[in-house]
């Protein structure tokens, strides 16, 4: 067969999968209109994994690494397919919704979070500020936001736990990312070069054997990693350099002059996905709450009991503390579960009835540390 007719051949297979493309977008736009309706969300990661899985085993297998990637880039454009023609429906261009904000610019830990989570780009919108994330929640800019949670060597980010109270939002996801911090410069930068040093304070804190052994570097807190590693690319200037990912040395042509400097080389950051109300699938395994207990002797202890009295697993707990009153706490929980099983209603009625203030942070997938 001759080059021509092998092209002509691919043409004609090229029509009948324009068709079959033209046919699955109108059905899934009909599946997004549902979702919407039903105040279901479009991403469900559960049937994707089934989809992917399912369609992978129906090729050679030789082809099923190329066929799945295949099948995630066509999710990934349904997906955003969907959120173009039913979340914009009926909004002037002035007011267009904006489906996840992350914090920080591209290159972030929270850029990629967003990305590994959601599994798509288009769409988001990225915000200098936790508190601005849930600022645009409520004025409806975005649908979702993804925050850092908790880091496994600097602890919690109480910022976040406050902001989750304070404005009544959901969990309903969570992504675990591997931190990797590196010395990022222009070019030709070397350690002896580096006079400041820009990153976000946990970024200090995550690599702070390393950076003390530079006593003479200034260390000066920034907003986030991958802005940090932007700003240094501006300044253009050998004697500042940016504690930051790869992705972020990569996105804004820095130098890698150090790299994994972190402490802990298994260093991970559990990022949580906020949406306006709560969301319950059935595959959801991890409950957030908060409450507070009268400051009594054993009243802790004995909330704490409902859940081992119910076989339920404990796998966080934390406190902050009540601004208006002091030595008092709001205690935040994380615990194995669903909401609809009935030992977690009988262990969450009972820690209602004991508490001064109760609430249901979400109720999610719950994604290893392990990664």
């Amino acid at each position: 067969m001759a080059l021509e007719e092998y092209r002509n051949r691919i043409d004609e297979i090229d029509k009948k999968i324009a068709q079959l493309f033209q046919e699955r977008m109108d059905t899934v736009t009909k599946v997004g209109q549902y979702k919407k309706e039903n105040n279901i969300p479009i991403l469900n990661r559960k049937r994707e994994e089934e989809v992917l899985e399912k369609n992978a085993k129906r090729l050679r297998e030789d082809l099923q690494e190329e066929g799945r990637e295949f099948f995630e880039n066509l999710m990934a454009v349904s997906r955003a397919y969907q959120q173009k023609i039913i979340f914009n429906e009926g909004k002037s261009s002035k007011n267009t919704m904006v489906s996840v904000g992350y914090p920080g610019v591209k290159g972030s830990f929270g850029y990629q979070a967003m990305v590994e989570y959601f599994k798509l780009d288009e769409g988001s919108k990225n915000y200098t500020e936790f508190e601005d994330i849930f600022i645009g929640m409520k004025k409806e800019e975005i649908e979702y936001g993804i925050l850092p949670i908790e880091n496994s060597s600097t602890g919690a980010i109480n910022k976040v736990y406050d902001l989750l109270r304070k404005y009544g939002f959901s969990i309903v996801g969570e992504q675990c990312i591997k931190i990797d911090q590196n010395i990022l410069g222009i070019p030709g930068t070397t350690l002896l070069d580096i006079k400041e040093v820009y990153s976000h304070p946990q970024g200090f804190e995550q690599s702070s054997r390393f950076v003390s052994g530079y006593s003479d570097w200034r260390l000066i807190p920034y907003h986030n990693t991958a802005m940090s590693a932007k700003y240094v690319m501006e300044l253009n200037d050998k004697s500042k350099a940016a504690i930051a990912s790869r992705e972020a040395a990569k996105i804004y042509g820095l130098q890698i002059i150090k790299e994994g400097i972190n402490d802990n080389r298994n260093n991970t950051t559990r990022f949580i996905v906020i949406g306006k109300s709560l969301e319950v699938q059935e595959e959801s395994d991890k409950i957030s709450v908060v409450f507070t207990l009268k400051h009594e002797a054993g009243n802790l202890y004995n909330s704490l009991r409902f859940f081992a009295e119910n076989f339920i697993n404990l796998l966080k707990i934390e406190s902050r503390p009540m601004e208006e009153s002091n030595w008092e706490y709001f205690f935040y929980i994380d615990f194995e579960g669903n909401l609809r099983s009935e030992a977690v209603k009988n262990a969450l009625k009972k820690l209602e009835e004991d508490s001064s203030y109760f609430r249901i942070l979400g109720c999610y997938k719950k994604m290893s540390m392990e990664i």
